[in-house]
């Protein structure tokens, strides 16, 4: 890059940046106004993040969300969450009985059980409270596992109707309840067929469509559990299976009521809607391909602070490596990365549209469509070396949006938390 195209980039960035006025919600949202302008059209805009344990993450969301609610129509907030599991929190925001950190805890994932989440879910509560039932949010978890809910749902239905069919139910189907994909490879495939043949049972012995739905969860749980990570084919793999099943739940929703608007929550890399690698296909790449332009990504990524994030243990070793979850501090990267681009051109929050870069100078186009290192984080970081990790993002291809957080904090886990499962 000369020195004349690294000046083009820092102007364009720099002149196209939208300040963000506040990350909390609450606040006007005039400084949104620009986001809400690309969002013409927009059916599904995936709310992304660059760490899974980011307070402003979670807290830029909440707002976001908010106003899209409020300002743009949308109804459904579909998260990386067990969708097993979600349907109490969205009994919950609908005015159910009970508390919304009890909901929340019983996602199963450690990452969620944050005063952050938490805030969320009792403002969607409040904000359906007097409203008809047709006028109220929802909230949906997408990611099958994490399925002890549908597991306890069919087995109360086999004690109560069907009680000699209880044993087999328990030994084909009780240790999903906790299984994280790919942990038992089965080439033969024998819990997806037992599902299979479980599902046309439980119809015909008078199942509810609520135990039958918890039925073909187990179908999808077995199907993750019993995938490889690796294989020749990177579509087997349960990486690409998995975003394959968050990006049909999206689907779902949609077919259900083609007037809906979906906000989706989830990692930067299930958002992006596309890859360098073609054949491990992200769920945004499903998404701009039965969407179109009526998908929105919207990556978030900040500058410098720290996240929580459980810290692999040193190996190897026989059993599980887990380590703590724990506060990770990191800086910017340097100007080279994307982080450190951004936060020369506008050192604050910021948001900004890339659908609007069709008119931007050569150099910043070619920028664009050229590999840019950006920071990247899932539930695990790697012990000593996390600092030094960055992944490639092809931003004309992947994302049409970012939102830049100039400081990271550590999300707020509930009072209590244990070391919980994994995200």
């Amino acid at each position: 890059m000369t020195n004349e195209s690294s000046a083009e980039i820092q102007q364009w960035l720099s002149g196209t940046a939208h300040p963000l006025a506040s990350l909390v919600a609450g606040h006007s949202t005039e400084d949104l106004a620009p986001l809400g302008k690309a969002l013409a059209g927009v059916r599904v805009v995936g709310l992304g993040e660059a760490t899974h344990g980011t307070r402003e993450f979670f807290q830029l969301k909440h707002r976001l969300f908010e106003y899209l609610v409020t300002e743009l129509g949308y109804s459904v907030l579909a998260m990386e969450a067990s969708e097993s599991a979600t349907p109490a929190v969205d009994a919950y925001v609908r005015g159910g009985a009970g508390d919304a950190a009890t909901v929340v805890d019983g996602l199963g994932f450690w990452t969620w059980r944050t005063e952050e989440v938490v805030a969320l879910v009792e403002w969607m509560r409040s904000y359906n409270s007097g409203r008809p039932a047709v006028e109220q949010i929802g909230f949906v978890g997408i990611d099958p596992q994490r399925c002890s809910a549908s597991v306890a749902a069919v087995r109360r239905f086999l004690a109560e109707s069907v009680p000699d069919r209880l044993a087999a139910f328990e030994e084909g189907f009780g240790s999903l309840a906790a299984a994280p994909p790919g942990s038992a490879p089965d080439p033969e495939r024998l819990v997806v067929k037992e599902a299979q043949q479980l599902i046309p049972f439980l119809e015909a012995k008078g199942a509810s469509a609520e135990v039958v739905r918890h039925a073909r969860i187990l179908e999808r749980v077995g199907d993750l559990v019993s995938r490889p990570k690796e294989h020749k084919d990177p579509a087997e793999t349960v990486f690409a299976v998995r975003d394959a099943y968050l990006a049909d739940a999206i689907v779902w929703l949609a077919d259900e009521d083609p007037s809906r608007r979906i906000a989706v929550w989830a990692h930067n890399g299930h958002l992006a809607a596309g890859r360098q690698s073609p054949e491990l296909r992200p769920m945004g790449q499903h998404l701009r391909e039965r969407f179109g332009a009526e998908y929105y990504a919207v990556a978030l990524l900040f500058g410098s602070g720290a996240f929580r994030a459980r810290r692999l243990r040193p190996g190897p070793w026989p059993g599980p490596m887990d380590g703590p979850i724990v506060a990770n501090s990191i800086d910017r990267g340097g100007f080279n990365a994307l982080e450190g681009q951004l936060a020369a051109a506008t050192p604050g929050d910021h948001f900004l549209d890339l659908r609007g870069a069709g008119e931007a100078p050569e150099a910043v186009r070619r920028w664009l469509a050229e590999p840019q290192m950006f920071r990247s984080f899932g539930a695990y970081v790697q012990r000593w070396t996390y600092k030094l990790h960055f992944a490639p993002t092809l931003l004309a291809k992947e994302y049409d949006g970012l939102a830049y957080v100039a400081t990271s904090s550590p999300s707020t886990p509930l009072t209590g938390e244990g070391s919980g499962d994994d995200g």
